[in-house]
């Protein structure tokens, strides 16, 4: 019998297939890529045509050693990498370290690992697609250039062990952009205002809420504003003008893509992006179930397709129809709904085998395993169903010429909700609208008034980053996780209850970056290049001709840098404080978290404390000097250096000078100075209250 040897990237995935296929098959695992650029040079000659120069990966000759000994006993050698640009590259680097030129060799992908679609896959063999391959490759060139020349730079200009990515400084600078954003926000006063109103003489009266005039909407800004509302109001008549019932529907989702797998998984099971991925890869390689052996319970993890294989699209529907009804059966999808381009892999996130339910092989699973998989189940139940529908009531009041609403809806069909409920939703379901005609007769009880303010833009997650970075084209699938991984473990971001916070480090990089590096930093090129890599995929442009047209400028701005760019000073400054141990002045030095004081006789006197930056501002609560501090894990604010004895702490930088308003103590926010009491609401141009 011919012998077959099918390479894999892993150990569970091997054995995952290995069961699949005939004694005549041996599985092997290649542990990823055994070859890459050599970490020690930049491994490209820039003028040789940005020939890359691939060296075996340290570690990977046992491996390389191990499949050599296989390739000799085969008669045909199946490549079998993931479905990606990725898993392309590590098949063609397989191809060239095992010098399979001369031997039978095939290229086969699947999108599951199940029986049916493994042993598919090698009937459809085919050989290397280069323009995958030469896609993959132009990403990773690009990127080992921006890391390579501009890494040293930061060293130089700022700290030894930093780094930059093409990918991750955007990243970064999207998340101190709205840093930005949130500094310089100025709070606005505004109020709501409810009419309680009894219907035809009930016992709990209804919330009529403020709405504008026959004119249009008006938005109370103060209280004075108010006040000449309500004296408006005195002695009013409320009457109901009209009364529409109609009924809304709440669409089902779309099935997971990585981004919304990532996002999901982040809001409802709190699990960070990476540890997400990493969760995924373990139910796609393969999951030991009782009487089954090692399946794999999900299709591809990296896709940003939404279209469903029509087999799984018929087994979901009937699973639907068995255990819900018919009813909840959307027969208008179809497997190949979602129109956008589609990268990567070939299908959605899904289950695989739909008799696997969560509940059934619960108990085979990790409590993590469970949860994610439970969830991707739900969401691909949830794209297969009807829309949710509710009935919805609105009515129209007014009384001296200003207008107030009220509106209920009740769900009458839960539809995809009954298994994934997007976002756990309270309704209005006000009973007093039931029964609510134009001839109802409405008694005033008294009004509900409240005074708001405007909040500022959210702070970045995990969540929302992905979010942005795929709605704007940047990065792709595989590499939100780690690209959100390595900001955070350079220090340049820290991760507070979900929150992302930039680093003093964080900022002083991501300046640098757009002094010296506009073009990396610009989303608008970053989408471009993007762009351009997915051209190389289709095979419409050679991939050196992407790197032709990027290096010359790019590589004049490194020359311009490196000459020119100051350098961060981050000097060993001389503080006021004494060594307690040996007497002397203490010098301010920069560690992981920030700065430290520590003694300058290290290492004879190894003495260290806390650094407290004074801003020179007094404590509005005790008098004593303000400090710059930052929490456990890296993120600024402002405390009384007598903390704990007074605690006072603003996350805004407090201004020397009073508000003039109330005098309490005001905020730096951007270009201009605000009040620290939203009540007061003062705000002035800080150039002005400077030359005051």
């Amino acid at each position: 019998m011919p012998k077959y040897l099918v390479i894999v990237e892993s150990p569970a995935k091997a054995k995952t297939i290995k069961k699949f296929l005939g004694k005549n098959y041996e599985v092997i695992a290649s542990n990823g890529h055994v070859r890459d650029l050599p970490k020690s040079t930049l491994g490209i000659d820039i003028e040789n045509d940005f020939e890359p120069k691939y060296i075996t990966i340290r570690g990977k000759g046992e491996v390389l050693a191990a499949l050599r000994k296989e390739v000799k006993k085969a008669d045909k050698v199946y490549l079998a990498t993931d479905p990606d640009r990725e898993g392309e590259a590590i098949s063609w680097h397989l191809y060239h370290a095992l010098k399979l030129e001369n031997k039978k060799c095939a290229r086969i992908t699947f999108n599951e690992i199940t029986k049916n679609a493994v042993k598919a896959s090698i009937k459809q063999a085919r050989d290397i697609d280069m323009n995958l391959v030469d896609a993959q490759q132009a990403r990773r060139v690009l990127d080992r250039i921006v890391g390579y020349q501009i890494s040293p730079i930061l060293w130089a200009k700022i700290k030894r062990g930093l780094s930059a990515g093409r990918v991750q400084s955007v990243a970064l600078r999207i998340i101190c952009d709205r840093e930005d954003e949130i500094n310089a926000f100025i709070p606005k006063e505004y109020w709501t205002l409810n009419a309680n109103l009894k219907v035809d003489g009930s016992k709990k009266p209804l919330a009529a809420k403020f709405s504008g005039n026959k004119d249009g909407k008006i938005e109370i800004s103060s209280r004075q504003q108010l006040d000449q509302i309500l004296k408006d109001l005195e002695g009013a008549t409320y009457t109901i003008k009209d009364v529409k019932k109609g009924e809304r529907s709440k669409k089902q989702p779309l099935p997971f893509t990585t981004s919304t797998m990532q996002q999901d998984a982040s809001a409802k099971l709190n699990f960070a992006t990476q540890k997400t991925m990493r969760i995924a890869q373990q139910l796609y390689e393969g999951v030991e179930i009782k009487g089954r052996g090692s399946i794999g319970l999900i299709t591809y993890l990296r896709t940003d397709s939404v279209r469903i294989s029509e087999e799984a699209d018929k087994n979901a529907k009937n699973h639907i129809a068995n255990t819900y009804g018919s009813e909840y059966v959307n027969t208008s999808i179809t497997a190949n709904d979602g129109n956008r381009r589609i990268q990567d892999a070939h299908e959605a996130i899904r289950p695989t085998d739909m008799s696997l339910t969560p509940v059934k092989i619960k108990e085979q699973l990790t409590r993590d395993q469970f949860r994610l998989y439970q969830l991707i189940w739900n969401r691909f139940l949830a794209s297969r169903m009807n829309p949710a529908k509710y009935e919805t009531t609105s009515v129209k009041i007014e009384a001296n010429g200003y207008r107030f609403g009220a509106s209920a809806s009740k769900k009458v069909f839960d539809g995809f909700l009954a298994v994934y409920d997007l976002d756990k939703e309270k309704t209005e379901n006000n009973t007093l609208l039931k029964s609510i005609d134009k001839d109802s007769k409405l008694d005033f009880v008294d009004y509900d008034e409240a005074q708001h303010f405007t909040q500022p833009p959210a702070h970045y997650t995990e969540a929302m980053l992905v979010r942005t970075l795929e709605e704007l084209g940047i990065g792709r699938p595989s590499t939100y996780a780690p690209t959100i991984a390595t900001i955070i473990a350079r220090r340049y971001v820290i991760k507070e209850k979900k929150n992302l916070y930039v680093t003093e480090l964080g900022e002083a990089v991501n300046q640098m970056m757009k002094q010296s590096f506009p073009a990396i930093v610009d989303i608008s090129f970053t989408v471009n290049l993007e762009m351009l890599l997915d051209i190389v995929e289709d095979g419409d442009i050679d991939w050196k001709i992407v790197l032709e047209n990027f290096y010359p400028d790019f590589h004049e701005a490194v020359v311009e840098a490196e000459e020119h760019l100051e350098k961060v000073e981050i000097r060993d400054e001389i503080s006021d404080v004494i060594c307690d141990q040996c007497g002397r002045n203490m010098v301010i030095k920069y560690g992981p978290y920030g700065k430290f004081l520590a003694c300058p006789g290290f290492p004879d006197c190894k003495n260290t404390k806390p650094h407290l930056e004074k801003i020179g501002v007094a404590c509005p609560e005790c008098g004593k000097e303000v400090v710059l501090k930052k929490t456990k894990k890296g993120r600024k604010y402002y405390g009384c250096e007598n903390n704990p004895e007074c605690e006072f702490m603003s996350w805004q930088k407090p201004y020397i000078e009073p508000c003039p308003e109330c005098g309490k103590y005001m905020v730096e926010k951007g270009k201009k100075l605000a009040c620290s009491d939203p009540n007061c609401g003062y705000v002035c141009n800080k150039s002005k209250k400077s030359e005051d």
